[in-house]
């Protein structure tokens, strides 16, 4: 096995989690009307990019970890097999679903490339411990966190936001104009019916868009809760760059061929990459598909993920940005009851079968290269 292959089936993986998980921070400005695809697609590029650089100082931690560093023997991660395996089955499982529009944890893939690749590769198995303790236990558990935490926070921040005087209205646009308002958040029929429209081409179409009416200090409360929505936005961008590029990068360092700074540098690139040219089909299913929200739910989601996605990244837990921020999208979800539980329980779904199915591919390319090596 190459150098020049190794590189090559890791910078595979780096695009394929940049096309599957770029847009997650910045779904909700979509979702909630508060910024377009490419204005949110663009947000998602620089802040990350920013996490992945950050990373190069932060995150060192999670680039041992995911070298397999304690779950196989050092003999074991030292052989190029192995980690091309992992990548390679990572890379391929993250592609499928990308094409398909689930959002799956690249996190998830890895640690099944890792699980399967060593089974196959180490004579004495894998370490369970390690297995359980350092991967399964934060994977499974953050997304429980982040259900909890979104259903209990948000009702209290909407509590808040009341006795403050700041009251919701729902806006009917025909493209980027506003044609009429109409008081409080009502569903789309009656608030269209409460208003007249102009003459639509074909190509036009009215939608309604929930907004706050009010101050902050003084400030406009659309104006503070949609700059609020960016940074929140951003720092979960910011929050999966710092902890999925050196997950990624670990897999780059076998035989110390090339330092850890460049592998985190060039994983940034082709991350951002993969975000700007395969991003659509994600982004829908996360805007659109998982519940409907407004700018105010969609900014308590993302500030949930941010501070539990930098948090795990200090401390070097390999907790997936997808379940974090999904989860807190169900937990949203749940409390306003406009979840769509279908979309979820195909995206639940995919989460299980996400581990095995990477397990089997890298136990099997780890097979296939050691024929091939003869």
């Amino acid at each position: 096995m190459t150098v020049l292959a190794i590189l090559g089936i890791g910078l595979l993986l780096a695009y394929a989690n940049g096309a599957n998980d770029n847009y997650k921070g910045v779904a909700t400005l979509l979702g909630s009307g508060t910024a377009s695809y490419r204005r949110a697609l663009l947000w998602a590029t620089v802040t990350t990019a920013l996490g992945s650089l950050t990373a190069l100082v932060l995150a060192r931690g999670l680039l041992a970890a995911f070298a397999g560093n304690g779950l196989v023997p050092a003999e074991v991660v030292a052989d190029p097999i192995f980690p091309t395996a992992v990548a390679l089955s990572a890379a391929l499982t993250v592609l499928l679903a990308t094409r398909l529009g689930f959002p799956i944890s690249t996190t998830h893939a890895l640690l099944g490339g890792l699980v399967g690749a060593g089974l196959v590769a180490s004579p004495v198995g894998i370490n369970t411990a390690t297995l359980a303790t350092g991967f399964l236990l934060p994977l499974l558990t953050s997304p429980i966190v982040s259900v909890a935490l979104a259903g209990g926070l948000y009702p209290a921040l909407r509590a808040g936001r009341r006795r403050l005087g700041i009251t919701r209205e729902t806006c009917v646009c025909v493209g980027d104009a506003v044609v009429g308002v109409v008081p409080g958040a009502p569903g789309h029929t009656v608030a269209l019916e409460a208003v007249t429209l102009p003459a639509l081409t074909v190509a036009e179409s009215a939608s309604c868009q929930v907004r706050y009416s009010g101050t902050f200090v003084g400030l406009s409360a659309r104006s503070v809760l949609d700059t609020a929505h960016y940074a929140s936005a951003g720092a979960v961008s910011f929050a999966r760059g710092l902890n999925d590029t050196p997950k990624i990068a670990a897999l780059l360092l076998v035989g110390n061929v090339v330092a850890p700074g460049a592998a985190l540098v060039a994983v940034g690139i082709v991350m951002a990459t993969g975000g700007l040219i395969s991003a659509r089909r994600v982004a829908t299913t996360m805007s659109r598909d998982v519940t409907d929200m407004n700018p105010g739910q969609g900014f308590t989601a993302n500030a949930i993920t941010s501070v539990l996605v930098i948090g795990a990244s200090a401390l070097g837990l390999p907790v997936s940005t997808t379940h974090v921020s999904c989860g807190a999208l169900f937990g949203i979800g749940t409390v306003t009851r406009q979840a769509h539980w279908h979309t979820i329980r195909h995206i639940v779904l995919a989460w299980v079968i996400t581990l095995p199915l990477a397990a089997a591919l890298a136990a099997t390319a780890v097979l296939l290269m050691r024929v091939a090596a003869g």
